[in-house]
């Protein structure tokens, strides 16, 4: 018997890794790579120009690794960067747009999928031009921190199980956003 679209979409997913953790000190500065960083309910990774609410969507900001050569194939570049795409955290090996409805966990932090992260204008400056157009699909993940913990690179990335009462329309995406 074939696995309905339900099953599949509460399937067990295999683990991934954080590869990179960037910080940005200030709104348009470099960002500074890290091998570990504290986790806050509010204030995302300490040390990162971000705060907000307890209850914001967009805390830590998450990319995945494969979509970086992605982004330089469409753009003909030897490399996209981290630095570039101004992301928090760099993941290997799992597909987060996979983890829409779930929470997760990276050392000893909590997180929950909050949205895709949208691309801005200033990934034509990072980029170069077609920037902005080469990162839609690519830009990775925003999400809240539901616990607060210590993260360091080469940490698994554990998708918890989804709960049993989340219904397949949280599953489905929006066209665009």
């Amino acid at each position: 018997m074939a696995a309905s679209l339900r099953d599949l979409m509460n399937a067990p997913m295999r683990a991934g890794r954080l590869d990179w953790i960037g910080l940005r000190p200030a709104r348009r500065e470099t960002l500074l790579a890290v091998e570990s960083a504290q986790v806050e309910i509010g204030g995302g990774l300490a040390g990162d120009h971000y705060s907000g609410p307890a209850d914001a969507k967009r805390m830590v900001s998450m990319i995945q690794a494969e979509h970086l050569a992605a982004v330089a194939g469409i753009l003909g570049l030897h490399a996209v960067t981290p630095f570039m795409t101004r992301r928090n955290l760099v993941i290997s090996g799992l597909n987060l747009l996979a983890l829409k409805g779930r929470t997760f966990t990276i050392g000893d932090a909590l997180f929950a999928f909050t949205g895709p992260c949208a691309p801005c204008s200033r990934m034509d400056e990072n980029l170069g031009p077609g920037g902005f157009q080469a990162m839609r699909g690519h830009g990775g993940i925003i999400t809240r921190v539901l616990k607060p913990g210590t993260i360091r690179v080469g940490d698994a990335v554990v998708v918890l199980d989804l709960p049993q009462q989340q219904s397949l329309s949280l599953l489905t995406y929006p066209d665009e956003e």
